[in-house]
């Protein structure tokens, strides 16, 4: 298969899947999931509306309740992508 190229977002890859976007590298330590719960029609759009965020840690040694570090509820897009970049760079490299 050939190489893609995804999608970034302040260096970290974002990729979707339905109403699921995963934001963050899958080697890494912990990956973001974010899950549009609800939309609106804005014109002849639809916006994500409320947005669910999980901080989830990616070890398979971990059991599957215990992945789940950190999650939260926003509403919009940008408030979730924007607490999402903050936890994945925290989480990610705790010493910077």
């Amino acid at each position: 298969m050939a190489n893609k190229e995804f999608l970034t977002y302040k260096g970290y890859p974002l990729v979707r899947s339905g109403k699921t976007i995963y934001y963050g590298n899958s080697y890494d330590p912990f990956i973001i999931m974010i899950q549009v719960a609800t939309t609106r029609q804005c014109g002849d759009t639809e916006i994500a509306d409320k947005v669910l965020v999980q901080l989830l840690n990616t070890d398979p040694d971990v059991r599957p309740r215990e992945r789940i570090v950190k999650k939260s509820e926003k509403k919009g897009l940008y408030a979730a992508m924007d607490i999402a970049a903050a936890w994945l760079e925290r989480a990610n490299n705790p010493k910077a």
